[in-house]
């Protein structure tokens, strides 16, 4: 009769001893793989690897305590924390986390999954008593991980109905959409599609969905382009003098964030095109240098803090620290608004 996989309470996941057993090893060369690799065989390391991402073994960094003792700790993953968007939704979070004497234990991906996954897994060793993330695309290796786990799971930035976890945010395809009517109906038909060219910014691809759909429903042609650099300004920078040297260029550039619709503006004004009577200029996000741009740009303004402040009173609805009619439900579609201004 086989043994039962011994499982830590709480967090619902294997032990260094499933590892071993599964290996065909001693829990010491487990405990040795990852503390000190070189005193392991390569051929017992190729084992453990396979037992471990069979069992989506993650290592308890706060062994010291008890085995089933959780702390008060809330993981969170952004892409970014030099980008005002994330930071807002990191202040709510934090805000209202510590009104229940939660801390907040942050780490970005850098739009990567892969270092996404191995985040995950660190903070995951810190045994938290949720966890926050941005977006719903994630590994195939960091959805096993999710669906092991004995804790809440918040994914925002998005709405996917068909997601199992918790969706606290928007639908990028409909801003792409609304954008791309708002500018259909200012009378621009040449309307060009700019993305960020970050691999994984996923949400960037589903706003490029929403424009896409949407100029074809209206009997236009779509075009995506993408930058060869990824710095925001230089980026931007680069695609709206590329796409002004055109035989026929767009009459109006919808830029995948307001970072890059900045760099077209000052583009703009160093080649001398006037926006928005030469190239109308639009983003996303609304940053608080969006309105100083001269002209102003025309953008979606988004519920940052409100994203993090809903996915942290949905932590502590689940964790039973405050009453469920406190809480947003499951699936929470927030409201964004598009900001005409000067420069569309």
């Amino acid at each position: 009769m086989n043994d039962p996989v011994r499982k830590r309470r709480g967090l619902g996941r294997s032990t260094v001893f499933d590892v071993a057993k599964l290996a065909q090893t001693s829990a010491i060369s487990v405990s040795r793989y990852f503390k000190e690799p070189d005193r392991v065989s390569q051929e017992t390391r190729d084992r453990i690897k396979s037992a471990i991402d069979q069992l989506g073994y993650i290592r308890n960094e706060a062994a010291g305590g008890l085995a089933s003792t959780q702390g008060r700790i809330v993981g969170a993953i952004v892409p970014s924390v030099s980008n005002s968007i994330f930071a807002e939704t990191i202040q709510g979070l934090s805000t209202t986390l510590s009104q229940h004497n939660y801390q907040l234990l942050l780490a970005t991906h850098d739009y990567s999954i892969e270092t996404e996954e191995k985040v995950v897994r660190a903070f995951l060793g810190w045994s938290p008593r949720a966890l926050v993330l941005t977006g719903a695309d994630h590994s195939a290796a960091t959805e096993t991980l999710l669906a092991g786990l004995q804790i809440p799971v918040i994914e925002t930035w998005d709405i996917r109905p068909e997601r199992p976890y918790p969706q606290i945010g928007f639908s990028h395809i409909a801003t792409g959409r609304d954008m791309t009517l708002y500018l259909h109906g200012r009378g621009y038909r040449r309307i060009v599609y700019v993305d960020s060219g970050i691999g994984s910014d996923f949400r960037a691809r589903k706003r490029a969905q929403g424009y896409e759909e949407t100029m074809r429903q209206l009997g236009l042609r779509p075009e995506i382009v993408q930058a060869s650099v990824t710095a925001p300004l230089d980026a931007g920078g680069q695609v709206f003098s590329e796409q002004m040297a055109r035989a026929e260029p767009p009459d109006a550039l919808f830029f995948a964030n307001d970072n890059m619709a900045a760099g077209a503006i000052y583009e703009a004004a160093r080649l001398g095109i006037r926006i928005p009577e030469q190239c109308a200029v639009a983003g996303f996000g609304d940053f608080p240098f969006s309105e100083k741009l001269m002209p102003a740009l025309t953008t979606i303004r988004v519920p940052r803090y409100d994203i993090g402040r809903l996915a942290a009173q949905a932590i502590l609805q689940r964790l039973g620290e405050v009453d469920e009619g406190a809480a947003p439900p499951a699936l929470a579609p927030l409201a964004y608004e598009l900001i005409a201004r000067a420069s569309a």
